[in-house]
């Protein structure tokens, strides 16, 4: 686990919130930023909310309970827009502690303050809900902030504990808002509030902020003033150790509510004060996707066409924000119990700490704004985070085929997002769109399949039924799984012959022309999970899609293997080269780039060059448990090719005409695309050749270490995590088209990848074969269950956390 300290602090925040139930951060100093509870991300919005500490004697002595101001926001503030103004508003102006220490072990993130003026040291924990295989009590919009307090003195200390909050629900509007006291056993407190109206019913908001302190003082009647007389005020009654309840008789709203906790402590004692929110905010504005021109296909189709917009699955669960208060309260202690059960199971991990460090900290993913639950409980994502709003809609599927984390923590929402796929994503011809619209429903089908994720598409169907085991399930989507997969080979491979041909969309955003490695080892792999499929349902298409594959690995070998790699064969006949095509999303053909065209062919291709994607559908496949989808040996010399030509550990000579900020100067990383000093490179390779995305840094570790490849998986695996020190980057927001990006999930796949581990639940077979030999155990989930899988002593066991326990093999 590693401690953040001095410069390191400057860009974590740590996301803390129910699964797909907005979130907000604590910063490594232990401030509060990044409120995004009503639906979309809000990552500038730091407000007016902060705890302190006040030690009454004879002269008193008060500190926020953070620790210094990053630099970084003394010129921007948070957003860049206070420059030059001084930074009015903001609290940064208030004593804080001096040391601050950070560190965290998913889902608790822990900051530790001290200071030489004070005699009483704080340790805070800040922490959500995150259970596998419970998506309910992992999905609640709350979160716990627990602060301790340890007198290092020799003598006995007197103390008041304050929290502090402006109305951060409160909408831009006039009225309509308040503020008022809230309790609930022993839990005080108070709940901001914001009324909905006929015109806009999204505005409707709460947040409840309560101390476990029965005995705690409520101020909600904030003096209210021009200039900076509130925060004044506030500061006022902090500082002189002020414990009293007030509150405004209506009309009359305060700007925000506080929680005055007195505490006493002899030498050496600790005391605790939890803090606890909850927020609820029924409705949304947000509907994204386009509108379908026939009604859903086929059987299945699961959209509810009464929801106009998305409303989260909480606001279904519960009336309100106080029953989301009470329910959280009723049970928290299980909650935390649970929570830190899979926390230590984690930390427990016999693997290299880089693993456990990328999978703890992209799990973060799934607590930011990227995911959405909706009101019938299906899983639903952005690519990605904007500052105010989601990034590239609809669980994309060339994106999402990266992520692994979900298929395992939380199998049944996986496969909700399969039937999103093969229903409301797939029409009668077997055509998916890669992005699904929200609320679900039917998609339209106005552009270009995606060849890399409808395929991957048939593979993870593959996957979730080998990891749920039920045979119906997967009967049922078949239909559609065929449909899928015959449109795919009717029109990226009309001639049979086991390759994708002709020009294909990809997670590129461009279109690859003539037979290349990366979709077509996902054709491969799909048309293995299809062979499978049919097989076990008696389908006579099984000998069809196993003859297409063979042919498909036969050409591989022949034809694109150029002897050390994989290589894409560029082919543009049938088109006119007079009138090209364009590109999806480049601009109009200039002359310049028609006469580029004459004479390399269509733009955005790679060639000759070594694809860190080149062999993914190997890697997809094998995460499946389908074995070999073609020839080893070639997979084995990609993997080394993609070490020797694409990874970089130092970027200063790197020319990144694209997107630099991922990894640039004395970062290393993994280059999406490589050339050997002797290729031709074209002179405008596809668009993100240049750019490192952890993503698939973590899909091509992960594949190299479950090869054997495993020290040059691990230098990947460092090297990213390098990146996001603290210093320059956020340890806790992988970002690539947004914050908290997607395709950063794929770093689950290290754990089963170093151990070995694997659970066919549909054969009822569980193995470890740690891929380096030797003795390995790891953090391993499976529908039904979690806990510790390893093997010691060339014997494979099982350590229950939860739930069911896996058969074990004979030893």
């Amino acid at each position: 686990m590693k401690t953040y300290t001095g410069e390191h602090l400057e860009q974590i925040a740590f996301p803390l919130g129910g699964m797909g139930a907005g979130m907000f951060c604590i910063e490594g100093t232990g401030a509060f930023t990044q409120f995004s509870l009503r639906h979309a991300p809000n990552l500038n919005y730091e407000p007016n909310i902060f705890a302190a500490l006040t030690v009454t004697g004879k002269k008193n002595i008060s500190r926020v309970l953070e620790g210094p101001v990053p630099r970084h926001k003394i010129w921007n503030g948070i957003d860049g827009a206070a420059r030059g103004g001084g930074l009015g508003g903001t609290n940064y102006g208030l004593p804080r502690f001096r040391s601050c220490e950070f560190e965290a072990r998913f889902p608790f993130a822990q900051i530790k303050l001290s200071d030489d003026k004070m005699p009483v040291t704080a340790q805070i924990t800040g922490w959500s809900p995150f259970i596998p295989g419970d998506a309910d009590n992992s999905g609640f919009p709350c979160a716990t902030v627990e602060y301790a307090f340890a007198n290092a003195s020799n003598e006995a200390q007197s103390c008041v504990f304050y929290f502090c909050s402006q109305n951060i629900v409160k909408s831009g509007k006039n009225g309509g808002d308040c503020v008022a006291p809230f309790s609930y056993g022993k839990h005080s407190g108070f709940m901001l509030a914001q009324d909905g109206s006929e015109e806009c019913p999204h505005d409707e908001g709460y947040m409840i902020v309560a101390a476990d302190a029965p005995d705690a003082a409520v101020n909600t009647a904030w003096f209210r003033g021009g200039w900076f007389d509130s925060l004044t005020m506030l500061w006022n009654d902090i500082s002189e150790g002020q414990c009293r309840s007030r509150m405004f008789s209506p009309p009359d709203v305060s700007g925000g509510g506080t929680i005055a906790v007195p505490l006493s402590l002899a030498p050496g004692e600790i005391k605790t004060v939890t803090v606890n929110f909850a927020w609820y905010v029924p409705a949304s504005g947000l509907r994204a996707g386009g509108e379908a021109k026939e009604p859903c296909c086929g059987d299945g189709c699961a959209c509810s066409a009464e929801e106009k917009f998305y409303k989260p699955w909480y606001a279904s669960r519960f009336d309100s924000c106080a029953e989301t208060f009470r329910c959280y309260a009723d049970g928290l202690g299980v909650l935390r119990e649970r929570s830190k059960l899979f926390s230590d199971t984690l930390y427990a991990s016999n693997v290299p700490d880089e693993i456990t460090d990328a999978v703890a900290a992209n799990l973060c993913i799934l607590k930011s704004p990227t995911v959405l639950r909706q009101h019938d409980g299906r899983l639903w994502g952005w690519e990605g985070c904007g500052c105010t709003n989601g990034c590239c809609h609809g669980s994309c599927t060339h994106v999402w085929n990266y992520a692994q984390a979900v298929c395992k923590l939380f199998p049944k929402l996986e496969r909700g997002m399969r039937v999103t796929e093969f229903i409301e994503n797939q029409d009668a011809d077997g055509h998916q769109t890669f992005r699904a619209s929200l609320p679900l429903r039917p998609a339209p089908h106005d552009f270009h399949a995606a060849a890399d994720g409808q395929l991957g598409g048939v593979i993870k169907a593959y996957r979730d039924w080998r990891i749920c085991g039920n045979l119906a399930w997967i009967k049922r989507l078949w239909p559609k799984i065929k449909a899928s997969l015959d449109y795919c080979a009717a029109v990226w491979d009309p001639d049979g012959e086991g390759v994708i041909r002709m020009p294909h969309h990809n997670t590129y955003d461009i279109e690859f022309f003539g037979p290349e490695p990366m979709c077509t080892t996902m054709y491969l792999g799909a048309l293995k999970a299809a062979e499978e499929i049919a097989d076990a349902l008696g389908d006579g298409a099984a000998q069809k899609y196993r003859a297409l594959r063979e042919r498909g690995a036969e050409y591989v070998k022949n034809k694109l293997f150029n002897g050390e790699y994989l290589v894409q064969e560029m082919d543009f006949s049938g088109i006119d080269l007079t009138e090209p095509p364009k590109a999806s999303f480049d601009r109009d053909l200039s002359n310049e780039a028609r006469e580029l065209i004459k004479k390399e062919g269509p733009k955005y291709q790679y060639g000759s060059g070594c694809l860190s994607d080149g062999v993914i559908g190997a890697w997809l496949a094998n995460l499946a448990g389908l074995g070999d989808i073609m020839d080893p040996v070639l997979v084995s010399s990609h993997l080394k090719a993609i070490y020797k030509y694409n990874f970089k550990t130092d970027l200063h000579s790197h020319a990144n005409p694209q997107r630099p900020g991922f990894a640039l100067g004395s970062d290393g990383g993994l280059l999406l695309c490589g050339w050997p000093d002797d290729a031709k490179i074209p002179a405008l390779p596809f668009v993100y050749s240049n750019e490192v995305w952890t993503g698939i840094e973590y899909q091509v570790a992960s594949h190299m270490i479950s090869a054997g490849l495993v020290d040059e998986g691990l230098q990947i695996v460092r090297a990213c995590r390098a990146r996001f020190d603290g210093k320059d980057r956020n340890p806790y927001n992988e970002y690539e088209c947004g914050h908290w990006y997607a395709r950063a999930l794929a770093s689950f796949s290290l754990l089963d990848a170093y151990t070995g581990a694997r659970y066919d639940k549909a054969a009822e077979k569980f193995s470890v074969k740690p891929p380096a030999g030797g003795d390995a155990s790891a953090l391993f989930c499976f529908d039904g269950g979690y806990g510790t899988a390893g093997i010691k002593d060339c014997k494979a066991f099982y350590i229950k956390a939860e739930g069911e326990t896996p058969p074990l093999p004979p030893n």
